[in-house]
């Protein structure tokens, strides 16, 4: 892999990072996927960054799948290293403290898809195509897209894109759930996606990190467990300075300057 296939850079508080293989479509490989988890590593550690986002180089795609030629003469023990770790990336995204946004960029097919829906939120371009094309290769997703994909969208549409292996536009993405909101073009989405990005690095990093830890929660644990984590966690932030620059800020009629602590 070529060291600039992913790309990392850091501005007011903002990671982003680009998979950068526009010639093959941004197509994801072991090498990428581990390139990937290693820059969101970095982010998750870096207390300068509050917000990532995940977007990929150019205008045709965000993330076109696994990199199929790596499929040949694969079987079931070879290939297990693939899905361990685009399972372990995707597990890592939806559990890291900070929220992650994806900003997608054309086809988000496979792997692509199944990586963005790891992430907090989905912003898309107009030309934006979504899908889980396994079936056609006689597969079924292995990121987690049986997963994520019926609880952001409702079971009987996840079986039906997972059945038909078709896609969907950006439009169609946006009303089923899947996506967040729509930008008229690739451009107009990358200063959405970044406008959002800022906005959220100015709020109160601990009740961020509670909030998504708590609404990941609702996923993953019975509704008795998520109640009680809900309460433990809002009484703690009140122990926070966060807590006391917002009440002050409210009750004075200006704006909040939160420190993240």
């Amino acid at each position: 892999m070529s060291e600039e296939d992913v790309l990392y850079t850091v501005s007011d508080g903002v990671a982003t990072i680009t998979i950068n293989r526009p010639k093959k479509y941004n197509a994801l490989n072991i090498a990428v996927v581990e390139r990937l988890r290693e820059f969101f590593k970095q982010a998750e550690d870096d207390d300068a960054v509050r917000v990532v986002i995940l977007t990929g180089a150019g205008e045709k795609a965000f993330g076109a799948g696994a990199d199929i030629s790596e499929f040949e003469g694969k079987d079931s023990k070879s290939v297990r290293p693939l899905a361990e770790n685009g399972q372990a990336l995707c597990t890592y995204i939806e559990s890291m403290s900070k929220p992650v946004i994806a900003a997608v960029n054309g086809f988000a097919l496979g792997g692509g898809c199944e990586i963005a829906m790891a992430c907090d939120i989905r912003y898309a371009s107009a030309n934006a195509r979504f899908g889980q094309p396994e079936i056609n290769l006689g597969i079924i997703p292995g990121f987690g897209g049986t997963v994520r994909l019926p609880r952001l969208v409702g079971l009987g549409m996840a079986k039906e894109l997972v059945y038909t292996g078709d896609q969907i536009t950006a439009g169609e993405a946006h009303e089923i759930g899947l996506v967040n909101k729509v930008f008229e073009s690739v451009e107009a989405l990358r200063d959405g996606a970044m406008a959002l990005a800022k906005k959220l690095a100015l709020k109160p990093g601990v009740a961020v990190r509670v909030a998504k830890q708590s609404l990941n929660n609702a996923w993953q644990l019975p509704l008795k467990e998520s109640l009680e984590f809900e309460v433990d966690v809002f009484c703690e932030v009140f122990d926070t300075e966060d807590m006391k620059e917002g009440v002050d800020a409210f009750l004075n009629k200006r704006e909040a300057h939160f420190k993240h602590k």
